[in-house]
This record gives C-alpha cells, structure tokens and sequence, in this order.
C-alpha cells in the first residue's frame, strides 16, 4: 500500500518532490530542544510547490488512510511537527514567497513557508511593521507561526498571532481548499473559519496562505534594563511603564536572578550590562515616532520609577549596537545546551499577580523532589507567559527525570488554575496534561470538531488530542 502511495505522489508532484529511505535528510525528524530518536524513519518527506500539490498530497493520504505530518522551520518546542516511524512528512519549505504588500489596506499576504524575518524585512522596507517577533525568526515559518498561534516579545502591545491574521487559505485533508483571504478587519459575515486552524498545530488542516495585517513602523525606540528587589515591584513597574508611556510598552521581559547569573556568567559571549544579585531583572521598551519627545518620555518614566522605589539600578541602550546586546541576553536560551546537556523546558502562563508566589513555591519543591536541580525562570511576563527551565546534574538522556519534573510542575500549575502552554502549543509533549487545563466538556467539543474535520485521524495524529 505504502509503495503504491508513494508511486501516487511521485506522480502528482514530480519525483524531486518525494524523499523516502536514505534520501530524508535529518533536519525532518529533529525539531528544536525534541531530536527525534536515531531509529525515527517517516515514509517519505514531500514538498510541494503550490497549493494544489498540498491538496494532491492530502487526498491521496486520506485515501491510503496514511498519517501525514505538516512541518514547518522546525523551531516548535512542544513536538507537533516531529514525525513519528511511518508517517508521511508534508514540508511546507517550497511555499515561499511575498504574493502582495497593499500599502492601502496595510497588508501583506504571503506563503505558508515564508521565513518570519523575510516577511518582517519586506513589510520594513515599505514602512511597515509585521509585529509578530519570535527569537527563531531566521528559522520559523509564518505557517507555523499561525498553526501554532506564536507569541513572543511584542505580544503585550500588539497581541498574539491570532491578532495579525486576517485571512488565510487553508486545505482540509481530503483536498479542498478552504479560501478565506480576507483583507477587512471587520467581516462579520457568518462564521470566521480561519479560527478552526489558527493555534491548532495542524490537526484540522494545513494552512497555505496568510493574509497578515500591519502596522506603522516605529520610526525609534528606547531600551532599558532594570535592576528590581521584588516581584511586588516588577508588577509596579509594569503598570507605571504602561501608564506614563500612554500605551507604547512594547516589551517587558522579566529574568529571575538564577536566569541573569546563568547567561551573564556561564554563556560564553555575554555581557552583564548590570550587576549580578538583583532578584530581578527588566528589559522594557518603548517604541514610538519621536526620537526626541519618546527619549524624554522614557527618561522621566524611569526616573519616578526610581524616585517610587521600584528600581534600584538601570543601564538604558546608548545605540542600537547596545539595544541588540541587551535582547541577546533575553534571547540566550538557545545556548542552554551549552551548559546543561539535559534540559526539561516549559512555557506556561498563569495570572501575574500568582508567578512569583508559584516561582518561589516551585523552586522548594523541585528541590525536595530533585536536591541540586538547577533551573531559570524568564518570560515575557506583562502577558502573564513564564518559561521554566530545569536541569537535574549527573544524568543523562536516558535518566532524566522529564516526567517527574513535569507533573511536578503541572501539578503545582493546576493549583492557580494557568495554562499548560502560553504560547508554544500543546503538539506531543503537552498532551497527556490537556486535561490540567481544559474541563472535560471542552476536550470533548475539541474532540467533535477532529472528527467532523478528519474522520479517519490521518492528520497529525497523537498531537494536541
């Protein structure tokens, strides 16, 4: 059956576009933070080049009843795009390109494999910001952005995802097209469908073509990072720096004194801009129109901040050279591996004025459960999104305690009702703790709309659900 699959798909897309055997590369079954075990081995990988390939390649996979994984730039962190032995791979990398920039409706509609920074560079170069910011930006897909409903650094100003699609198109898995290239940010015309595959990580179909709405671009920005002595204070100074900056806070990025010490002095490469020993850490900005007035704005701002109490020390970015060396420290923990071979990440939220309560009981438990576990906490904070990571010295792949280290954490989670997962999806990894954070009434409407959608559970199946 799979031989005459694959003899099907050479045929409907060309033979350069079907990989099987030898030919699949490693970088489709390794996706970042989750490589894919050595014995991994997917059918075949496909690559279709337009969206009538992508409808080809589900409708005959619906046929054979073949599971199929779509992918992405593989930067998930929650294992939705990993193949698992025998499913097909649907690599989206050849759906690539910027089909329109209206500078009227301010918008820009683009291909589902786009990489997100090529999308940014081209909205930028006509005066426009895509305000979708992740630090994989280089790597990710705008599909994968929207599958997946991405957050990242702007999210406190602009939103997540969700917030920039207006339209997109989108091919169920038995091959139609479901288009809905809306450009309008008001139709209210019956049921907005885009929702069904917006933050569904490709379970109810595969996106093609994003309609992206955009925004002015800043013209300057002002960076800080602040010195705080309490969590009561990052809290204090999130509110501030939101009232005085009259609604331009683009970022507030909160790193806990075991974060700052890990990449100021064990990353190779980086800079202390401050200090070490302030319980916490912030980086905040302001981006705006006036160079001038915005500098000014953003000067007073702290300087209350300080006579408040609510910092006790800042280094504010003299130059762009500057600003990117503050956000390099935010951006390190990529380089974790580096330090910690066996990591358990997490990406959680849970209401503001709870985390540093939850961080600090988190910390004692995992301590009793796992004595001289090392771990970080960051995340973006002003949006309620937290990132845990833990390291358990002495073990290896095989003898690291993921799942102990999981439900102890979940657990703990369930205690002051957050989410599994903020902003990265649920996928492989989040699956079996759903139900920590979803009544089972809303499982079971998840569950209808999977069957409705795809009846015979061929797509990306064993993620989410």
């Amino acid at each position: 059956m799979s031989a005459q699959l694959l003899t099907e798909l050479r045929a409907a897309l060309g033979s350069d576009a079907v990989l099987a055997g030898d030919e699949i590369d490693a970088r489709y079954i390794k996706e970042y933070f989750s490589p894919q075990p050595a014995h991994c081995q997917p059918l075949a990988v496909v690559r279709p080049r337009d969206t009538g390939q992508v409808a080809a390649v589900l409708r005959l996979c619906n046929e054979h009843r073949q599971p199929v994984v779509p992918q992405g730039g593989m930067t998930g962190l929650a294992g939705a795009a990993l193949p698992n032995s025998g499913e097909l791979v649907l690599s989206l990398e050849r759906l690539r390109g910027i089909e329109e920039l209206d500078r009227q409706a301010a918008t820009m509609t683009l291909l589902a494999g786009t990489p997100l920074q090529q999308a940014q560079e081209a909205a930028a170069a006509q005066g426009f910001l895509l305000a979708i910011d992740l630090g994989a930006r280089g790597s990710c897909q705008v599909g994968g952005n929207v599958a997946t409903n991405a957050g990242g650094n702007r999210v406190i100003r602009y939103g997540m995802t969700r917030q920039q699609v207006l339209g997109l198109e989108a091919v169920l898995v038995d091959g139609t097209v479901i288009s809905s290239l809306n450009k309008m940010q008001k139709n209210n015309a019956g049921y907005d469908l885009k929702q069904l595959f917006i933050g569904t990580e490709g379970t109810l179909g595969v996106i093609t073509r994003v309609v992206f709405r955009l925004e002015p671009l800043p013209s300057c920005v002002q960076t800080a990072l602040c010195a705080v002595n309490s969590y009561q204070n990052v809290v204090a100074l999130l509110r501030h720096a939101q009232r005085r900056l009259s609604g331009r806070l683009s970022a507030f990025e909160v790193m806990w004194s075991d974060f700052y010490a890990m990449v100021t002095m064990r990353i190779p490469g980086q800079r202390a801009p401050l200090p070490a020993g302030s319980p916490f850490y912030v980086l905040l900005d302001l981006q705006g129109a006036d160079p001038v007035a915005d500098a000014a704005l953003f000067e007073s701002m702290l300087e209350q901040a300080f006579a408040a109490g609510l910092i006790t020390d800042a280094a504010v970015s003299a130059s762009e050279k500057e600003t990117q060396s503050f956000w390099h420290l935010r951006d390190a923990p990529g380089e974790f591996p580096l330090v910690w071979p066996t990591i358990a990440s997490f990406d959680i939220s849970l209401p503001i004025g709870c985390i540093g309560n939850f961080v600090d009981t988190l910390k004692t438990r995992l301590q009793q459960r796992f004595p001289g576990c090392e771990y970080v906490h960051f995340g973006h904070i002003g949006d309620s999104n937290l990132h845990v990571c833990v390291h358990v010295p002495n073990t290896t792949p095989e003898t690291f305690p993921e799942h102990g280290i999981k439900d102890c954490l979940y657990g703990l989670l369930c205690d002051y009702q957050g989410s599994i997962s903020a902003e990265h999806g649920v996928g492989m990894h989040k699956k079996d703790y759903l139900s920590y954070s979803r009544t089972p009434e809303e499982i079971s409407l998840m569950q209808t709309l999977k069957s409705a959608l795809d009846p015979h559970r061929i797509l990306s199946p064993g993620r989410v659900l």
